[in-house]
């Protein structure tokens, strides 16, 4: 750490301290309105006081104190819940808008019931922002009483609900709902062509729970609205048999990440041979070079059971961050269709897109945000930069007393299984529960069968069983327990040292309490530190260690296998620069992953200020801001949507073929940029020129048949679902040099033999 880093981290750490003494000057303030001998009519009179002071324009701030100590109260009669100072000053800094570290176990439900209570007095509404379904409707059960007891709505958003009911809930004061079912939800308003179709209302204040998830695991993922399904197809299974007939070394290379596979000279000859296309490499070729470079990329690098299981007879993706199957997403097209057909399995084209919007788009709409994490601070520059949030550190209540032990690391994977194994059987001899972190469903299905062989039973979770998870993981703490999960399943469900009983918790903790192994290192600090934070719950004992092998995948990619010079043995090194060189590399991933985070960026945010201006003139429309007649405003509705999807399908294509710029010595991101500006340019030319021909076809008639007639009307049916942007973050330009040089050697040759094939003419 360089000195002005280092100055600027101790500046950052004092004003920190300074912020948190004065958060527990506030919370003395809180505990001196006590209001233990109020009855509840009292208490329920002061929320009223408290309404009507917001909706008369005082600042929230000055209604802090006595927001805060009335749910506190109010928490304590209702849920038996007395909140900790800690949980109060995680509340302050939530209202101030800040992210939240909080160690697991530390209570973030209760503390952001506190926030959200003070920023709904406004009548403007809260969100907060969970994980999945099942955290969205227990955390409004829950904590519910105390909203209503205030006086205060609250309810949860379920995917599959009708219009009616996700009206009901986004009208209430507070709404618990996932960040995805919120943006679908958004992205269907987007395509209304009635103002009662509307769910949601203006954005206000958002929390956001799991925040490190959301905001940056999940934050570039593309939420998608599109029409009814296309017809399937199968020329992809051409291309399919085409990349099965190359191979490594002697047709594509992989780039010194392994996350990047393509052709070289031989390759595209081959290529050229097998689909008799000419000059793969001609302009009028681009769809055939991007089917084959996604056939290649899928049949190299997506390895089932890692990346995807099949069931049910379809495909569905594995998120690399949790390990559980990643509902209702697919890859980008090309590489859906390319994966679909690799097993093949029947594709079905999807509909034309209507809209998108990535999660980090969605959440910037809130004016106000703030979220709340276990881990933050290794992101805490990313926090920054992108939504500007702050990370404030919030202390434990009890002392963190986990013991992280030093990385164990083997010269081989049968080494690192056999020690895996080894250790797990004798540390579950004394019936202390072991939770596993495994980096595949593979391995995780691998690692069971050979406990099993030692008599070891464990419960496993993964994307195979991910139906149980809650049930799974709330269960890994109790004696004898062995719990086998890929990554970080069960996020958001406590583990408790023996299920929560008392008097077994008390012989849980003499036995070291929960010990937590991971099979391999993250690429990730922080999604180490999301692991290692299921022990040591609320100043309970436990401990962690990560065994690894220099076979892993992250050791073989950079190179760290080649620094050791030592045979193959089953003991684990003794090597202290090892140890160091690992957090290099995580330190200098993350770094990578940030910058290619701001360069995905720097495509999608000029789109979407296309969109949030066309969306914004849509929405004036729509709710009659504008004076129109009824069947201007369908036909001007009805176009913007029809030319948006034209602009989006012409940015899809635009993303796939841009890296071409590239070989002309042009700025892809420029080009990009200066090709949409163009395009987006059209859009209300085009839009006035359709409307005014359809309106003369109309005459003056406002008969909705007749609007119907002509095809004025919603997509019969929609669906909405995710795509894993995975592929784009983690590819470099697919223009490397040797794909480079493959490029022009086949216009050379050409060129070459232009003349000898004008002769035999």
């Amino acid at each position: 750490m360089n000195v002005v880093t280092k100055l600027m981290s101790e500046l950052k750490d004092r004003d920190s301290r300074q912020q948190l003494k004065g958060y527990r000057d506030q919370v003395k303030l809180i505990r001196k309105r006590n209001l233990e001998a109020w009855d509840d009519e009292r208490l329920q009179e002061e929320s009223h006081r408290l309404k009507e002071e917001a909706l008369g324009g005082r600042a929230l701030d000055e209604l802090l104190v006595d927001a805060y100590a009335l749910v506190c109260e109010v928490a304590k009669r209702k849920l038996g819940l007395n909140p900790y100072d800690v949980q109060i000053m995680a509340a302050i800094a939530l209202h101030e808008r800040f992210l939240i570290e909080q160690h697991t176990g530390e209570g973030k439900t209760l503390s952001a019931v506190m926030p959200a209570y003070l920023n709904a007095l406004t009548g403007q509404g809260v969100h907060v922002l969970t994980f999945n379904d099942y955290l969205a409707n227990r955390d409004a059960e829950w904590m519910g009483p105390i909203y209503r007891f205030l006086g205060l709505s609250v309810n949860s958003v379920q995917a599959g609900m009708n219009l009616y009911e996700k009206k009901n809930a986004y009208a209430s004061d507070i709404t618990y709902v996932t960040a995805k079912e919120a943006g679908f939800d958004y992205l269907r308003d987007t395509i209304a062509l009635n103002e009662v179709d509307l769910v949601h209302r203006p954005f206000h204040f958002v929390i956001v729970d799991e925040a490190d998830s959301l905001l940056l695991d999940e934050a570039r993922v593309p939420l998608v609205i599109s029409g009814e399904s296309g017809s399937s197809k199968n020329d992809d299974i051409r291309f399919a048999k085409v990349a099965q007939q190359l191979d490594q070394g002697e047709h594509y290379e992989f780039d010194e990440f392994q996350r990047n596979v393509y052709l070289n000279e031989a390759g595209s000859a081959k290529a050229e041979s097998l689909l008799r296309c000419g000059n793969l490499y001609d302009s009028h070729n681009t769809h055939l070079l991007t089917s084959l470079n996604c056939a290649l990329h899928v049949e190299t690098l997506l390895k089932r059971d890692v990346d995807y299981i099949i069931r049910d007879g379809g495909i569905e993706l594995i998120d690399e961050y949790t390990g559980r199957v990643a509902e209702n997403r697919y890859l980008p097209d090309g590489l859906q269709a390319a994966l679909v057909a690799k097993e093949g399995l029947q594709w079905t084209v999807g509909g034309k897109i209507l809209g998108t919007i990535t999660i980090q788009h969605f959440i910037s709409l809130y004016p106000g945000i703030c979220g709340m994490t276990a881990t933050a601070h290794a992101s805490a520059m990313e926090f920054d930069h992108i939504y500007a949030l702050q990370v404030m550190r919030i202390p434990p209540n009890q002392p963190n007393i986990r013991i992280d032990h030093p990385h164990r690391i083997y010269t081989h994977i049968e080494a690192k299984l056999k020690a895996l194994v080894q250790e797990i059987s004798s540390v579950h001899a004394t019936g202390r529960p072991i939770l596993i972190g495994t980096s595949s469903v593979e391995e995780s299905d691998d690692l069971a069968e050979a406990l099993a062989k030692v008599n070891v039973r464990c419960h496993v979770l993964n994307a195979k069983n991910d139906a149980k998870e809650a049930e799974i993981i709330a269960k890994a703490g109790e004696i004898g327990a062995v719990t086998v999960s890929t990554n970080m399943a069960g996020r958001g469900v406590d583990i408790r040292l023996s299920g929560g009983n008392p008097e077994q918790a008390g012989l849980v903790a003499k036995l070291g309490g929960l010990y937590v192994i991971s099979t391999y290192v993250n690429e990730s600090v922080r999604i180490d530190d999301q692991l290692r934070g299921r022990s040591g719950r609320q100043g309970d004992p436990g401990s962690s260690i990560f065994f690894v092998s220099l076979e892993d995948e992250l050791m073989v990619q950079f190179g760290i296998h080649k620094l050791v010079h030592v045979p193959m043995q089953d003991e684990a090194l003794d090597d202290t620069v090892l140890l160091s060189k690992i957090e290099h590399i995580q330190r200098v991933i993350m770094g990578q992953n940030f910058d290619i985070h701001l360069e995905l960026n720097s495509y999608s945010d000029m789109v979407e200020d296309q969109r949030r201006i066309l969306y914004a003139e849509r929405l004036q429309i729509l709710k009659g801001d504008i004076p129109m007649s009824p069947s201007e405003q369908r036909v001007r509705l009805f176009y913007i949507d029809e030319f948006w999807a034209e602009h989006l399908a012409y940015v899809s294509y635009l993303r796939e073929s841009i890296h071409l710029e590239s070989i002309a010595s042009r700025n892809p991101i420029d080009q990009f940029h200066m090709q949409i500006t163009q395009a987006y340019e059209q859009i209300p030319y085009n839009i006035n020129k359709a409307s005014q021909k359809m309106l003369l076809r109309l005459g003056d008639s406002n008969d909705p048949s007749e609007w119907e007639k002509l095809g004025l009307k919603s997509p019969a049916s929609t669906r909405t679902y995710i795509i894993n942007d995975q592929y784009s973050e983690n590819r470099r330009s697919l223009w490397t040099g040797t794909t480079v040089f493959a490029f022009w050697g086949r216009q050379i040759l050409r060129w070459a033999l232009w003349p000898v094939y004008r002769m035999s003419k």
